[in-house]
């Protein structure tokens, strides 16, 4: 079976210079050994390493011998020895016969080189570099490189050469085109470009969410995350790791934003998830000397979403927050990023209340000499963290408090001591700092002095006040420093937690993204790196138990045919630390307890107990060395003790509770339930720093063990933190430490995806042809692999599960929805058959019930028109009635204007002159006439009244019918202009009437003067003058009459242009100016009727005094005549 083995990578091998094999294609996959035999090691005269690379390939795995029956078994194959040696031998005659590449290493820990071999003797080679320079390499630093068409691929399982020198080649390749994320199996590999990458924001967001785009990404991680939670209803959890300053906090905000875009709804608290991390950024990141936004401490979001996928709220976790950061740092490291931005960005109004100054007046911030971050502003920072507090529904007053800490502890720091005796003992200064932190904190300084330089003993009842040193006044004062501040972290995380809080909403499916410190080996390393690198050893035996451990358990326990992948394992790590009663945590524990304990002491029992573990290595003085799965750290003892035991003096708790500070209150409070006993300084709480962080962790990986997880791996690509700038070696070590090519090997000849027999049946049974299969779900799935026709490599068949490579999946999926399709659309097509057939069916019961209830209206509507009908039969005959009255009396008024019209044109101008008495009894008749037509006058202008208000009715009901007013009124205003020039032409000719009458009656007046002294027989001259007085008579009489004719003229226009303004019609677009006009229009003519009315009363009064006079003197002259004529 080895042999065939070997033939078949002969073949492989043969095969590579043909290009058409790289495109598109899986990798080779291993035979199904019959036996777990091992491998004969090749001599190293031929290279192990090399022929391992190239044999790897085809299946050929090669472990260790570990039991005698393995040895037994190679014992049975030594004779193949010599034909494998042969065609290793060949294997390398390949290369050289085809010029291939292959990877080398010049110096002994230097950069991989690119090169071809020009020939082998014994343990060397001579190789050709791209520089064409030959060089001598040993066998054992050359392994074969991929053809060019593989250079930059996204994935690493499509390599055909996977080693070392190849991963890191292809990184290179996809680091220098900015792609920085590639993939590894299951695992995301990014790579910290330290600078902005144009492969985020919205569009790019938009691609991958509707599957446009499918490279390697953050994004794809979370919506794979998402997706597999929707469907199979269980919690994710997204686990992103690497050393310090890997951009693992950066990578955690692009996926939920991510999840922000895919879940974001109704609810409105995505937005707030995002804020939070400007939030804790600043009160929880710090500029150390690998990282200039470094995490020091760990978090885990956990994003709950609802039935339909939609965000309804998020719960966030904390693990081991670094206190000492705040009193205590090293040079070329910052403290928290909050104390820098207050600083900065407050305004002058909040500096004044908080009495701030700039940061370099602060020891606890200008001990170290690095006050600023290169590329960062501090003032705007605060503004966003101003925004961010807002958005997560800080009350304002909170974070006014907050900041009245922030700047109490800023001020502890200047706190000074003064030395009073020989014994060393301290009183505080004071000075404004002391007033500061006094006002600040809501406390009497006083006792703030008090506090800071005694502490108090319990003597039997009594409570004795013992001064402190100088060491233990600073430690004091440093430690309400760090209380403060960390419980006002605490109490942010709560807040936080509160505006997150999930509804009634919850359906228990969750994403927890996990962003936690990274691993960290300084030049001087203390307690806080230990705890951070102990957990990473833990995320790193749950990346190993899940990636390795657990798929090769279960593909042992199910019984499928599989070849054993070794792997890095650190549990030997993990009982170093953890391993009771004699590891690194139990030990410290112990000697926390122990008073007179010193870290020397400390020290020296950590190498007395654990120097058998390979992981260990003591160092002289206070040092120790562990192995991590990333490295050897030495760790410095210096302060394990004192960070342990972590003291809460019952003092600081007392004088907290006693400020007027509401947030300090609510501290004490928080603090006071612990069990706390003044018996000592160094008296500490019941449970360890260490104890209740691996408390912490443990509960941790309890919680994460519950989800499915998805691990992106973060990889630093320099120690220099330089865009652009790519170090094999740093990325090397990081690449080892996650265990990547193991990760790719098994990969490659896993099956990733499994279901069990119940699931797969199903899921895919109603796609089986043949019903008479039997129903157990073993024999379904069998029947299922048959007929879609699954090469036997692809899929193996467990004892409680089928596994399934890399993409078999996608078959069963795809037949899957082709054939739902045609179950939804033949659904589709029935029920639109039964939606039709009922829509049809209501609508001809809607039609019949319509027609009957029609029916039932229009008989009760012809009943009530059939009454009103009746009724308004007699009105009809009574309105025909009126209106055939008024057309006959319109006709009789028309007939009788044109015959008096007719007659007025017929009499001639100058009559005959009649006798005097015929003429005497006229003048009588028209007497009465006129004065008949006067007395008739006031009647006919009330009638014209009451018609004029008529014609307004009759205008007022007419506007809505008439169309054509325009025109109309313009035709009008013509005719009116017509009827003002007739009337100023009969006015001018009845002043020259009546200028003509005065001329005459005062001629006539001259001539009937009675004269005394005229003659008797002067019958002549006396005729005459009557002669003269008839004629000036008949003139006078003439002028009456032409009055009363211009009167009834008057009248007859009047009645006409009434008429007229009767029949305008108005037109619909210009009713209402129309009207306004017409109604002007009646108003200036009925003013001028009223003012010829009262002027043509005037002059008809004084015709009639004259005609009276005149009548006086005719009859005096009558009487004169007769008694002349007798």
């Amino acid at each position: 079976m080895m042999k065939n083995s070997v033939e078949e990578t002969s073949e492989s091998i043969r095969r590579h210079d043909v290009c058409d094999r790289f495109k598109d294609k899986s990798p080779s996959l291993p035979s199904r050994p019959t036996s777990k035999a091992q491998m004969l090691a090749i001599p190293q005269s031929i290279s192990a390493k090399f022929c391992n690379a190239i044999g790897d390939q085809s299946g050929c795995v090669i472990t260790t011998i570990e039991t005698k029956e393995d040895v037994d078994k190679v014992s049975v194959e030594r004779n193949s020895e010599e034909h494998i040696e042969t065609e290793c031998l060949n294997n390398v005659d390949h290369f050289i016969k085809n010029k291939l590449r292959v990877w080398c290493r010049v110096a002994n820990g230097g950069e991989w080189d690119l090169g071809k071999l020009e020939s082998v003797s014994g343990d060397a080679a001579c190789v050709m570099l791209s520089s064409t320079e030959v060089v001598k390499v040993s066998m054992e630093e050359i392994f074969p490189a991929n053809p060019n068409i593989l250079d930059g691929v996204e994935d690493l399982i499509q390599i055909t050469y996977l080693n070392e020198p190849s991963v890191l080649y292809n990184l290179r390749v996809r680091y220098s085109k900015d792609l920085i994320y590639s993939k590894a199996g299951p695992v995301l590999i990014a790579v910290n470009p330290f600078k902005n990458v144009q492969i985020y924001g919205n569009q790019i967001l938009l691609a991958y969410q509707n599957k446009a785009l499918d490279s390697p990404h953050v994004y794809t991680v979370a919506d794979a995350a998402y997706d597999e939670m929707m469907r199979e209803e269980k919690n994710q959890s997204i686990i992103i790791s690497g050393e310090s300053g890997a951009g693992k906090t950066e990578t955690a905000k692009y996926a939920m934003q991510y999840l922000e875009a895919l879940g974001g709804g109704s609810f409105g608290v995505e937005n707030e998830i995002l804020k939070t991390n400007c939030i804790l950024e600043a009160f929880g990141n710090a500029k150390t000397s690998r990282n200039d936004n470094s995490s020091r401490f760990g978090k885990l979001m956990e994003i709950h979403f609802s039935a339909k996928g939609k965000i309804c709220g998020a719960k966030l976790e904390t693990f081991s927050f670094d206190q000492s950061r705040v009193v205590q740092l090293s040079s070329g490291e910052r403290s928290y990023h909050i104390f820098y931005e207050l600083c900065a960005g407050a305004s002058p109004i909040l500096k004044e209340r908080l009495r701030l100054k700039v940061a370099s007046e602060y020891k606890y911030l200008n001990q170290s000499n690095c006050l600023t971050i290169d590329r960062i502003d501090d003032a705007q920072k605060f503004h966003k963290l101003m925004e961010a507090f807002n958005i997560v529904q800080i009350p304002q007053e909170y974070q006014e408090r907050a900041f009245a800490l922030l700047a109490a502890v800023l001020w502890l720091g200047n706190v000074s001591f003064e030395v009073i005796d020989n014994e060393n003992h301290v009183e505080v200064v004071a000075d404004e700092a002391v007033t500061n932190v006094a006002m600040l904190m809501g406390c009497n300084s006083k006792d703030l002095m008090v506090v800071l330089s005694t502490c108090k003993l319990q003597a039997g009842r009594d409570c004795i006040a013992k001064r402190l040193t100088l060491r233990q006044a600073t430690d004091m004062r440093d430690s309400l420093a760090k209380i403060i501040y960390a419980s006002l972290f605490n109490w942010l995380v709560e807040q936080i937690n509160t505006s997150l809080e999930v509804g009634r909403s919850r359906t228990g499916r969750s994403i927890s993204i996990l962003d936690i410190y990274g691993f960290e080996s300084f030049k001087n390393n203390s307690f806080e790196q230990f705890c951070i690198n102990y957990a990473n050893e833990r995320l790193q035996q749950h990346f190993n138990r899940h990636l390795f451990k657990l798929e090769q358990e279960e593909y042992e326990g199910d019984g499928i045919d599989w070849t054993k992948v070794e792997f890095k394992d650190n549990q030997e790590c993990l009982n170093l630390i953890e391993k009771k009663p004699i590891g690194v945590v139990s030990l410290l524990d112990e000697e926390s307890n122990f008073p007179k304990a010193t870290d020397t002491t400390f020290a020296n029992k950590l190498k007395q107990h654990l120097k058998s573990n390979s992981c260990f290595k003591g160092e002289r003085g206070r040092g120790f060395r562990v192995s991590h799965y990333a490295g050897e750290v030495l760790y410095d003892t210096k302060g394990f003790l004192e960070k342990n035991r972590d003291p809460l003096h019952i003092d600081l708790i007392q004088f907290l509770s006693s400020c007027k500070c509401q947030l300090l209150n609510m501290f004490s409070t928080k603090m006071c339930h612990k069990s706390l006993k003044p018996a000592t300084i160094s008296d500490s709480m019941n449970q360890s720093v260490i104890t209740k962080f691996k408390g912490q962790l443990f509960k941790l990986m309890s919680k994460l063990e519950d989800t499915t997880p998805h691990f992106i791996r973060c990889i630093k690509p320099n120690s220099k933190q330089l865009p652009g700038l790519y170090e094999e070696n740093h990325v090397l070590q990081q690449l080892r430490c996650c265990g990547v090519l193991e990760i790719v090997r098994i990969s490659r000849s896993g099956y990733p995806t499994r279901m069990t027999h119940q699931e797969l049946a199903l899921r895919y049974g109603f796609l089986l042809l043949d019903t008479e299969i039997s129903q157990d779900p073993l024999s379904t799935s069998n029947a299922i692999m048959k007929q879609y026709n699954l090469p036997p490599e692809m899929y193996q068949v467990g004892y409680t599960k089928i596994y399934l490579r890399t993409g078999q999946i996608g078959v069963l999926e795809e037949r899957r929805k082709y054939v739902m399709r045609g179950i939804l659309g033949l659904q589709k097509k029935f029920r639109g058959y039964l939606s039709r057939q009922y829509f049809h069916n209501m609508r001809n019961a809607a039609v019949i019930l319509q027609s009957y209830i029609r029916g039932v209206n229009d008989r009760r509507n012809y009943i009530v028109v059939e009454k009103e009908a009746i009724v308004s039969s007699a009105i009809t005959e009574d309105l025909d009635a009126i209106i055939h009255l008024q057309s006959m009396v319109r006709g009789w008024l028309v007939r009788k204007h044109l015959k008096n019209r007719m007659q007025q044109k017929k009499q001639p101008q100058n009559e005959k002159k009649k006798s005097r008495r015929k003429f005497r009894r006229r003048i009588l008749e028209d007497k009465d006439i006129l004065l008949e037509q006067f007395q008739v006058q006031p009647l006919v202008l009330a009638d014209l009244q009451s018609r004029v208000l008529k014609v307004e009715a009759a205008i007022m009901q007419k506007e809505n019918e008439n169309t054509n007013l325009q025109e109309e009124l313009q035709r009008f205003e013509v005719r009116w202009l017509e009827h003002e020039a007739r009337m100023k032409l009969m006015e001018e000719t009845l002043q020259k009437h009546m200028s003509s009458m005065q001329m005459s009656l005062a001629a006539a007046c001259k001539i009937m003067v009675p004269d005394k002294t005229a003659s008797d027989g002067n019958d002549s001259e006396e005729t005459m003058s009557h002669g003269t007085t008839t004629e000036e008579l008949n003139g006078s009489l003439n002028a009456v009459k032409n009055l009363s004719v211009e009167f009834e003229q008057r009248r007859v226009v009047f009645d006409e242009d009434v008429k007229c303004h009767v029949d305008v019609k108005l037109e619909p677009d210009s009713v209402s100016i129309r009207k306004q006009h017409a109604g002007e229009e009646l108003s200036r003519l009925k003013l001028r009727f009223e003012k010829w009315k009262k002027d043509y009363k005037a002059r008809l009064r004084g015709t009639k005094a004259r005609l009276r006079l005149n009548g006086d003197k005719d009859g005096r002259h009558r009487k004169w005549w007769c008694k002349k004529s007798s």
